[in-house]
């Protein structure tokens, strides 16, 4: 359950790693690209990720222009879906720049390709992929990803469990460096989200791939969704990125901003500190409260050498030091003999009694 993206070990043990999707909040400028990804690395993001496509060869004109209106989040949308695509388009020109510029923060650089030349293109400059929800159908464009030798991230929104099976049995064939990401593709930032967001898909998906790194590609607001995921076993998420909230563009409105990315990191990185081990012991830091709050057996009142002992003479009281006689044990104390006088409150230990 661990595979390599650049310098980092992802999965089991190791940290969350969080892709912050610059996607189109870029709003058609390099430098807001590149100003988005000092950001995004500054908040505590482990990659910036983009998104390349070109409008002609992910959204058909015609299909568009003949449905009886924009829906879902489209709905909301000033401009037509074909002149969206074409604004929120990466120049393929700008891929060196964008990871050089990656490079120099410090954190990897992917994108989502949406056409075979953008998934070519991509190769010598990314160390893993991402498939976005849309395309979990189109398994040619997977293998091909996946044929490029390197780790694959694959988002499980709008599909159902049969979607998942198909695309994930298929790209195993060739590839078993694979991220499963649960996701929910409505972007509307609407509160009930959460009520669809099905973070218990995490259980099936290991039940059913328990060799698979899970992850979360989220679009719901704060960070609930994130912290459950991990809980469940998540060790990458992706989350929308932007400067601005009150931008005009697609992504903006659900996207996380500087301060929100990093408070979500900082939340994530306390909650995995929780997490913790599976083994049940008395934690280093309450050592001491263990000899404070649990109850020992002590004297109810002052006895002499050769008393036999008897439930009568025996109270159950804070604090129990270290070699003191523990209450489930009291039953075997019950007809042992003092073997030494024990003032009242004294506790009980086994070198006092004797048959």
């Amino acid at each position: 359950m661990e595979l390599t993206i650049g310098k980092h070990t992802v999965g089991g043990p190791h940290p969350t790693y969080f892709i912050a999707d610059i996607a189109a909040n870029h709003d058609g400028s390099l430098e807001r690209a590149l100003e988005l990804i000092r950001l995004c690395a500054q908040a505590g993001a482990n990659a910036a990720k983009f998104q390349n496509f070109r409008g002609p060869k992910i959204v058909s004109d015609y299909g568009f222009t003949h449905m009886n209106a924009q829906v879902s989040h489209q709905a909301k949308w000033r401009k037509s879906v074909v002149e969206v695509y074409n604004a929120a388009s990466i120049p393929f020109e700008w891929t060196p720049i964008l990871k050089q510029a990656c490079d120099e923060a410090g954190i990897d650089y992917f994108s989502s390709p949406y056409d075979f030349d953008a998934i070519d293109m991509l190769d010598p400059f990314v160390p893993a992929y991402k498939i976005g929800s849309g395309d979990i159908t189109w398994l040619e464009a997977c293998l091909r990803i996946a044929g490029k030798g390197k780790p694959v991230l694959l988002a499980a929104g709008a599909s159902d469990i049969g979607d998942v099976q198909r695309a994930v049995d298929a790209i195993l064939e060739v590839n078993p460096s694979l991220v499963l990401m649960q996701c929910n593709t409505n972007y509307t930032a609407a509160d009930g989200n959460f009520d669809n967001i099905n973070l218990n898909v995490l259980k099936t998906f290991h039940a059913m791939y328990p060799q698979l790194v899970l992850g979360l590609s989220d679009h719901t607001h704060g960070h609930a969704t994130v912290l459950g995921a991990i809980a469940l076993g998540a060790r990458v998420v992706e989350k929308h990125f932007t400067d601005d909230n009150l931008r005009e563009g697609p992504d903006h409105a659900f996207a996380m901003n500087p301060r929100t990315w990093a408070e979500m990191v900082t939340a994530a990185r306390q909650l995995e500190r929780a997490l913790g081990s599976g083994n049940k012991l008395v934690a280093d830091n309450e050592r001491e409260t263990v000899v404070i709050q649990r109850r020992c057996l002590r004297a109810a009142r002052a006895i002499q050498a050769g008393e036999v002992l008897t439930r009568d003479m025996i109270d159950v009281l804070r604090p129990a030091p270290a070699g003191a006689i523990m209450p489930y044990d009291i039953q075997a104390v019950l007809g042992t003999r003092a073997l030494v006088a024990i003032e009242p409150g004294q506790e009980l230990r086994w070198t006092m009694l004797g048959a």
